[in-house]
């Protein structure tokens, strides 16, 4: 590039002015600059806030259906945790923007910052103890000087501040007295401990059996958290606190085992969870039965029993249920054969298979997205599970209507709208069953359904029976996700202790107690608790001093 050195100007004057002006003309589109940039800067956090917004209200719209109708599809349980964790990354990424716009705003005083638009917050609980700190007030007056001031009132800001966990040790004295008349030495006996030499409380058993078999954090990471907050709690010594409160709640697990075997109807299901067996791991299992009459009005509490076995052999639940004579909802596994046979010495249990376990065959031949991933790019869908997941579907919208109704309102609702759908399903799939070939995949879930219908229809004859094995799957879940942080069950003892806790643990949830404030008290008062008042402590009769603790919402 050359320079044009004739429009320079010849004087002194007249280049400093061309200077000032040059300098000038550069400050202004720095400034420019500048507030394009805070502009830009405040557009993408208007954005960000956008879309946060609209992923917040997407999933509290997704929350309140599912609380109104109940789960619509077989993918909305797995949207939603999706939505959350995205939620979560666009809150994030909202943030990040806000704070970016006000430090680019701040550079420049022609652009304002942009300021998200907040929900109103909660104030926080009563019950929260309140620390008070003042700031000192000034001595003069900042304008004038003088120290004649007067206080007009206080603006009072709260922040919810936590403080980290707080080890103590608790000293019970036992004072010894002399009798001057006899000279006999009394003493007060020793309170009761859960353990031998009794040097954790029931708060610390508590904790630790929470963590370990409700938040299934094994016992080496609990150790090595407490380490490092400054006490040495090995993993023997925490698992000799285990073992010993397995015994002492033994009582309390065979009240509960009596309660659900007592039941009218029960919803069953197991999973696999590996047990380590002479240097490798075999697939145990986790068997669950549930009681739960709240679908059908029933007053009796809610409760659920595990137990554990190394298999899944037919023995296994014969076992469990030897003297369970009532409704059974399950899925098709042969195992349970042996219970629905008539000749059955304390009488036959009558099956009940889940709907969600056909529907699920269906609705996986059906789904679009998933096939189009499974087939790289090809969305071929079957219409018969297409049609046949629409009819199901009609089911269950009627099934919403009447949850929490008396069983025979139940029952009445079922014969009237319940039962032309189920004829119609039944014909239909009888005669889509019969053009279609053996190798035909929807073939498979036709002929599940089929095969078992009788076991499928029993629910049109009775108001008790739901259309799903949900309750069963849901206590489950705690064992599906918690397996791969512990891995496996160290022995086939460990496993039956995994399956006693779970049982007080999610006993506790279904009748939304707190469980760890409940193991706590019922340790610390079980030993001085009469045996014929031993039902006083489950979990829905369970009456603290300062009352019981309710789940969070």
């Amino acid at each position: 590039m050359t320079l044009q050195f004739e429009s320079l100007p010849s004087d002194l004057a007249a280049a400093h002015a061309m200077i000032v002006a040059e300098r000038a003309a550069r400050l202004e589109a720095e400034v420019q600059l500048v507030d394009a940039r805070a502009e830009a800067a405040n557009a993408k956090a208007d954005l960000s806030s956008t879309e946060a917004l609209i992923s917040h209200l997407k999933l509290e719209i997704e929350k309140l259906r599912r609380q109104l109708y109940g789960s619509r599809s077989e993918r909305k349980a797995r949207l939603l945790e999706q939505m959350e964790l995205q939620l979560e990354d666009l809150e994030a990424a909202a943030t990040e923007d806000e704070l970016a716009a006000e430090k680019a705003a701040d550079r420049t005083q022609a652009v304002q910052s942009f300021q998200r638009k907040r929900p109103a917050r909660k104030p926080f609980p009563d019950h929260l103890p309140r620390e008070r700190i003042v700031i000192p007030a000034p001595e003069h007056c900042p304008c004038c000087g003088s120290t004649k001031l007067s206080k007009l009132g206080e603006d009072i800001t709260e922040t919810l501040e936590v403080i980290p966990r707080q080890w103590k040790v608790i000293q019970t004295v036992r004072e010894k007295f002399s009798c001057r008349g006899c000279e006999t030495i009394t003493q007060p006996p020793t309170p009761f401990h859960v353990t031998p030499r009794g040097f954790a409380g029931p708060h610390l058993l508590a904790m630790i059996l929470f963590e370990k078999f409700g938040q299934h954090q094994p016992l080496n990471r609990q150790s090595e958290r407490y380490r490092r907050e400054g006490i040495e709690l090995s993993v023997s010594t925490l698992a000799d606190q285990v073992g010993a409160c397995n015994a002492v709640l033994q009582p309390l697990h065979a009240l509960i085992e009596r309660h659900v075997l007592a039941a009218e109807r029960l919803h069953g299901d197991d999973t696999t969870v590996p047990i380590l067996a002479k240097g490798k791991t075999v697939k145990g299992h986790i068997w669950v039965y549930v009681r739960d009459d709240r679908p059908f009005g029933g007053r009796a509490p809610p409760a659920a029993l595990y137990y554990a076995s190394r298999d899944r052999r037919h023995e296994h639940p014969a076992r469990h249920l030897h003297g369970f004579t009532g409704i059974l909802q399950a899925d098709a596994y042969s195992g349970y054969n042996e219970l629905y046979d008539p000749s059955r010495a304390p009488g036959p249990i009558a099956a009940a298979l889940c709907w969600a376990h056909a529907r699920r065959q269906f609705f996986e031949l059906a789904d679009i997205a998933a096939n189009a991933r499974r087939r790289k790019g090809t969305a071929a869908i079957s219409p018969v599970a297409l049609e046949a997941v629409r009819r199901i579907d009609a089911l269950f919208d009627i099934e919403r209507g009447i949850n929490g109704l008396a069983a025979n309102e139940r029952l009445r609702v079922r014969q009237r709208g319940s039962a032309p759908l189920v004829a119609a399903l039944e014909a239909w799939l009888r005669e889509e069953r019969s053009c279609l070939s053996r190798a035909a995949s929807v073939a498979q879930p036709i002929d599940y359904m089929l095969k078992r219908w009788d076991d499928f229809a029993r629910f049109l004859g009775d108001g008790r029976i739901c259309l799903t094995n949900n309750a069963a799957e849901r206590a489950l879940r705690g064992f599906a996700l918690g397996r791969k942080s512990w891995l496996f069950a160290g022995s086939e003892r460990g496993a039956d202790r995994a399956a006693v806790m779970a049982t007080l643990i999610m006993t506790a949830k279904l009748n939304d107690i707190d469980p760890q404030a409940w193991l706590a008290d019922v340790l610390a008062r079980i030993n001085d608790h009469a045996i014929h008042r031993l039902d006083q402590l489950l979990p829905w009769n369970w009456k603290p001093a300062n009352g019981p603790r309710k789940l969070a919402a």
